[in-house]
């Protein structure tokens, strides 16, 4: 029996990205000294800001720290026979989704993520009536979940998993939780989780989602390279210092990760007021990379994009993608805690674990059929310092929190999203959403008007 992704709810699809990428640059003008809105972040959601301002007629200029266009989401277009995403990868939600119509505009190929899935119990695959008592176990941890987000106090997903779950019950931990979120379950809110948008249906970008993402950037004036050291904001303008100089403007759209923002890489003067700073601080981002091996040959004996997983008692797990798009590229998705240390050991640590796993699931000796690999280390990444925001029990809320402008100054990512946190498609509504509200602050698009309430009737008084 064949399981379908969307019976894998939110199975690798993480709106995650990597560190040395190799997607296309994009042209940069001299740093412009001025602008109505500055905006710090070529990622998703600085992208939409920077369109929604252009938009308006209004100047924008955008301050990327890295030497690419992208952020979370960049494709390594060199490396392999195919594009390899190293961090998001999928477009959720493609009925209401702006990006897929801005994708198919710019001329690149969408297509629906592949449906079949593999499940490996030691070296063979599941029977049909095992896929059947790994589905169950979904829906019913699925079910338990959603059913304590209804209670009056917030709580760790992990604490109201059935007891029943049997021998799937780390699978299930592993699917629903470092696999879908980055985090384990123990650290994710049943609310958070339960408050987000289905994202059961995705799609991907054949020239890579990274790809997408520059082109969609690439007629905004940009300046690379230039990570932000400080903002000085006030309710009338602000002023971005960079190392190659400042740039004065009436107000700024921030899209710096959670956990840059809570480690105080960007330095806010007047400080950024505390409901934000601890908003940024408790929303920290998940751990999810990916390992890359090119394995000529077909030795795992998969079909052309099969995804498997194991049945595992462990975090010490993974998910596969495999024969990319028809080519040698193999995908090892390692997330969680267990990712989390394992990146930690570097690249050398993370392709042997991958080699390892792929021989145990699979019999062959895989290590001389490698021929090339590449890993992704988000957590040690700079301007990124980790994958996507989870957030722990209590702290749900603080995600609106985390998009409450201070002054000029409008904070905005995936972070900043209620329902699709974790995902392209939430940090692009971010961006605009941020861009909007600060044009209509700094007076250059109008409030929208009420229509006009009716006037109740006046009732007749009898005589």
């Amino acid at each position: 029996m064949a399981m379908t992704r969307r019976d894998l709810f939110w199975a690798s699809a993480a709106a995650i990205a990597a560190a040395p990428a190799f997607a296309r640059r994009a042209w940069a003008a001299p740093l412009p000294r001025d602008a109505d809105i500055v905006v710090i972040g070529a990622g998703a959601a600085g992208i939409a800001a920077a369109r929604r301002v252009q938009a308006a007629n209004r100047k924008v200029i955008v301050v990327e720290a890295t030497p690419l266009i992208g952020g979370r989401c960049l494709t390594d277009t060199g490396t392999f026979d195919v594009p390899f995403d190293r961090g998001a990868r999928w477009i959720h939600n493609p009925d209401t989704n702006p990006i897929v119509r801005l994708a198919r505009n710019a001329g690149l190929e969408l297509s629906a993520a592949p449906l079949a899935q593999k499940i490996r119990i030691g070296q063979r695959n599941a029977r049909p009536g095992e896929t059947e008592q790994f589905l169950a176990a979904l829906v019913h941890a699925n079910r338990a979940i959603d059913d304590a987000s209804r209670g009056k106090a917030d709580q760790a997903c992990a604490s109201v998993l059935p007891k029943d779950l049997g021998d799937w019950v780390g699978t299930t931990e592993f699917v629903l939780g470092a696999n879908g979120t980055g985090k384990d379950l123990s650290d994710v809110s049943v609310m958070d989780r339960a408050r987000a948008q289905d994202r059961s249906t995705i799609i991907g970008c054949r020239q890579g989602l990274g790809v997408l993402i520059a082109r969609l950037g690439a007629q905004i004036p940009m300046s690379l390279s230039a990570p932000v050291s400080q903002i000085g904001w006030s309710n009338r303008d602000v002023v971005v210092e960079t190392p190659a100089g400042k740039i004065a403007a009436r107000a700024a759209v921030v899209t710096a990760s959670s956990n840059v923002l809570a480690a105080g890489n960007i330095k806010f003067t007047p400080e950024m007021p505390k409901r934000q700073l601890e908003a940024a601080t408790r929303l920290t981002l998940g751990s999810y990379d990916r390992i890359a091996l090119q394995l000529p040959g077909n030795p795992l004996g998969l079909s052309r994009d099969d995804t498997v997983i194991e049945q595992s008692n462990s975090t010490r797990t993974a998910l596969l993608s495999a024969n990319i798009g028809g080519s040698a590229l193999c995908v090892i998705d390692v997330a969680g805690s267990f990712g989390r240390d394992l990146s930690a050991q570097g690249e050398k640590a993370m392709v042997a674990f991958a080699v390892e796993w792929l021989t145990k699931l699979f019999g062959n000796d895989l290590a001389s059929a490698v021929k090339k690999s590449s890993a992704t280390r988000w957590n040690a990444s700079p301007f990124a310092l980790g994958a996507m925001s989870v957030a722990p029990p209590g702290a749900q809320p603080l995600r609106k929190t985390l998009g409450e402008p201070f002054g000029n100054v409008f904070l905005a990512g995936e972070a900043t999203h209620e329902t699709l946190w974790g995902t392209v498609h939430g940090a692009w509504e971010s961006g605009e959403r941020a861009a909007e509200v600060a044009l209509r602050k700094i007076g250059a698009i109008s409030e929208p008007v009420a229509a006009p309430s009716r006037a109740p009737k006046q009732r007749r008084r009898g005589s």
